[in-house]
């Protein structure tokens, strides 16, 4: 009998990042009811399907993957511009399914351009939950345009999200930290739950890891409103998973920046 392997990693590599505004060909629905999700999920055709979380530039695809075990019920989307990494995740995804039967039959990835095509996939109000995890920083301050968080595109990630719905951000640059919290803060359809300062992302060994709480080292004099101390840090994880979840890294991203010694942002915001 062959034996189901996870893609080799090595075998998909590609820039880290891409131009969002280049003329990219993709395929895409004209409007959300237009989506074939039980094609893109790979379950029967006629399967009530629908997407509340969607990872921006999803990477290789770790949050999405513990997306898929945590929410069990909950469909997730993975959107990644770059074709060799949307194609690892895919085949990772099929590998997962195999090697797990019934499992993993509520994430799946898509190829595309978020900034361009969020609305034609998703419905007003049909979102629960988006992330943007260790996004391109785009220094210069002539590209700060291309930036996944702006006003102009908070405009859309407010009208695919359901009231309550929220906005998941982290980040190893303290300048991109300070520019998603700044925009969203000034946006009048989002209020902040929290900010989050780590000296260094703690990330777990497996996903079966239990790592003490108090390995988490904040900080706490960053902007107004930031987490002051691990009671507080705990009180606001208890009320949503997802934080501690992000803080003990779950993304390449995560691993690289903590391995590197660098701290991270976590920011969430929720829709009004």
């Amino acid at each position: 009998m062959d034996e189901t392997l996870l893609p080799m990693k090595r075998l998909f590599r590609q820039r880290a990042h891409c131009n969002p505004w280049s003329d990219h060909s993709f395929d895409y629905p004209l409007k959300p009811s237009e989506t074939n999700w039980a094609e893109l999920f790979e379950i029967n055709r006629g399967s009530e399907v629908r997407v509340i979380n969607v990872d921006i530039g999803c990477g290789y695809g770790g949050l999405l993957i513990r997306l898929a075990n945590e929410f069990p019920e909950e469909y997730s989307v993975g959107m990644e511009i770059r074709l060799k990494v949307s194609d690892y995740v895919q085949e990772k995804i099929r590998a997962l399914r195999k090697m797990h039967p019934g499992q993993y039959m509520n994430a799946t990835c898509i190829r595309t351009n978020a900034m361009k095509f969020l609305v034609n996939y998703f419905a007003k109000g049909q979102l629960q939950r988006l992330f943007f995890l260790y996004p391109d920083p785009h220094f210069k301050k002539g590209k700060h345009k291309w930036r996944i968080i702006t006003k102009q595109l908070l405009d859309m990630y407010a009208y695919v999200l359901a009231t309550g719905g929220r906005i998941y951000a982290a980040s190893d640059v303290p300048e991109l930290a300070g520019w998603m919290h700044d925009c969203m803060e000034a946006h009048p359809l989002f209020r902040k739950i929290c900010y989050v300062q780590l000296k260094t992302a703690f990330v777990q060994a497996t996903d079966d890891a239990k790592p003490a709480s108090d390995a988490l080292q904040i900080v706490t004099d960053v902007l107004p409103g930031t987490i002051q101390n691990q009671v507080e840090f705990e009180a606001i994880s208890e009320k949503d998973k997802l934080i501690k979840i992000l803080a003990f890294g779950c993304t390449e991203e995560a691993m690289k920046a903590s391995r590197e010694g660098r701290g991270t942002a976590i920011i969430i915001f929720e829709r009004v």
